[in-house]
């Protein structure tokens, strides 16, 4: 069976680790070719072939770039895959077009791809055209039906990670608590997101306010880069927390923050299901979230909280404080059992 996987590559995140751990799990099975078609000079392109994954690195820029799309036309023209998996919109747009001006017929690539957010499809959507979607959470799975897609052709299977790679990436300790001038014993919640909207870190940031009188030593730490950055710093400005609340940009050394943190928190409004939560269950942190799309697959009921309410985010804060619960990985959620499902997916089509 050859699979050749595609992903524009344009950021590395959650999904691109995802691929990573995909593509490291596939090829350890005997049976499966793999190859992965993503930005050159991309972080993506740089880990997977680190692993000793084929590789091939096109120019893509935005949109529909044709230069991408004459390189795809090329590896499959080489590789005859069986089946192409598309792991991002960007991705999906890519090989559906090609697929279509190719002109070629039934013997054309099966063309699956991975719905890793919660949004809803649009009309015409590419999404709609596929053989077969794989969801990354049951949330995922109703948000597509609902909007029309046939329930036999979507199959869940969760994100998954190493725990053991986790653990050992939080190894090196990061000593946030120092760079940042706080004392050694200085409770600390930690949020690991890109600053975009529907990871809403605006209700975090009022959870902080609402927190400070019940915990005035608490502070609150904010990893990751996006275009929210300066809405969030100018809120933190109006509500007098720039002391207590630290947006640190990107963080590459996620793990070891987390591992760091008194509590982890999540404060999405919308969510496919945050796999970084699965990296604080690794390392036995407790989690509070919002009942945000699948954060509830992966967090049990007594740490959720409803979304946008930042009083109850910051009450649950503070009794994880005092109370901590750090629950376990669960084992669906490990990085060989999600390559299993996708592996049972791509035999179900070839």
């Amino acid at each position: 069976m050859r699979v050749l996987h595609i992903d524009s590559g344009r950021e590395y995140r959650g999904g691109q680790n995802q691929v990573r751990l995909l593509t490291r799990e596939l090829g350890r099975v005997e049976d499966v070719g793999q190859r992965l078609v993503t930005k050159r000079h991309g972080e993506l392109a740089r880990r997977v072939a680190q692993q000793g994954t084929t590789v091939r690195e096109v120019p893509w820029g935005p949109s529909l770039d044709p230069r991408a799309l004459w390189r795809l036309y090329l590896e499959v023209a080489d590789f005859a895959p069986d089946l192409l998996h598309a792991h991002d919109s960007h991705a999906l747009q890519l090989a559906y077009w090609m697929r279509r001006l190719s002109g070629r017929g039934p013997g054309d690539p099966a063309l699956v791809a991975t719905r890793r957010v919660d949004f809803h499809l649009r009309q015409g959507s590419v999404w709609r055209r596929v053989d077969h979607l794989i969801a990354i959470s049951e949330a995922v799975r109703a948000v597509v039906v609902a909007d029309g897609i046939g329930a036999r052709d979507i199959t869940v299977v969760p994100s998954g990670i190493d725990p053991d790679e986790v653990r050992l990436a939080a190894r090196t300790p990061l000593n946030v608590r120092s760079r940042l001038g706080l004392s050694p014993g200085t409770p600390l919640a930690v949020n690991v997101a890109a600053l975009v909207g529907h990871k809403d870190q605006h209700t975090l940031i009022r959870a902080a306010h609402a927190a400070r009188a019940a915990r005035a030593d608490l502070h609150w730490v904010i990893a990751g880069e996006g275009e929210l950055r300066g809405s969030l710093a100018a809120t933190l400005a109006r509500l007098g927390l720039a002391d207590r609340v630290h947006l640190l940009g990107y963080v590459p050394e996620a793990d070891a923050l987390i591992a760091e943190a008194d509590v982890f928190v999540m404060s999405s409004n919308e969510e496919g299901l945050g796999s970084v939560v699965l990296h604080a269950l690794a390392l036995g942190k407790p989690v509070v979230a919002t009942r945000a799309g699948g954060l509830p697959e992966m967090v049990p009921e007594p740490w959720l909280v409803p979304v946008g309410d930042a009083d109850a985010l910051a009450r649950k804060v503070v009794y994880a404080l005092d109370h901590p619960s750090p629950f376990p990985l669960p084992p669906r959620f490990t990085a060989s059992v999600m390559a299993a499902g996708v592996l049972a997916v791509y035999r179900s089509l070839v």
